[in-house]
């Protein structure tokens, strides 16, 4: 008797759920209260957006639409084996630099020189920016031209992947 009483209650219990409740998700095919976001808008102070929007943020839209330029960390060790590369590598290029050398070529000669592979440049008899794979990893990277600008770093991939940083964007 005890175990048909508990059976019947429970019976009852579950038939209350069936019912919609206030705030519950209306049957399958029944309409929607609530308009469906179509359309992105920009969050303006003390605008109120219409109810057909999706808010976002457009200053930090555009920070992130820049970040594949953005380097990645590099480990400690492959960082330091990239800056004794550059340490190696700067007086090369500043020779070419004194001597009026460049070039593409001649600049990936000194890279190539250097024991650098995977390298990548841009540039004519003016200046050449140019990147390599670190020896352990990251990358090595900067521009020699025929003014008195001759940078070479060290650092991590670009987060659109690779060592030379992107032109222009997406």
């Amino acid at each position: 008797m005890t175990g048909l009483l508990l059976a019947s209650a429970v019976a009852l219990l579950l038939a209350g759920c069936g019912g919609m409740t206030p705030g519950a998700m209306a049957p399958a095919g029944a309409p929607n209260a609530s308009p469906t976001p179509t359309r992105a808008c920009p969050q303006i102070d003390g605008a109120d957006l219409p109810p057909d929007c999706v808010p976002y943020d457009p200053d930090n839209a555009m920070a992130q639409n820049e970040r594949y330029r953005d380097r990645m960390e590099m480990s400690a060790a492959s960082r330091a084996a990239a800056e004794e590369a550059v340490v190696a590598l700067r007086p090369a290029l500043e020779q070419l630099r004194a001597k009026g050398e460049v070039s593409p070529d001649s600049v990936q000669a000194a890279l190539q020189d250097a024991g650098l592979d995977g390298i990548e440049m841009i540039g004519d008899e003016r200046g050449t920016e140019f990147s390599a794979n670190g020896p352990a990893g990251g990358c090595i990277f900067g521009v020699v031209s025929d003014d008195p600008l001759t940078t070479v770093e060290a650092g991590g991939h670009v987060m659109d992947g690779g060592c030379f940083t992107p032109r222009g964007g997406h």
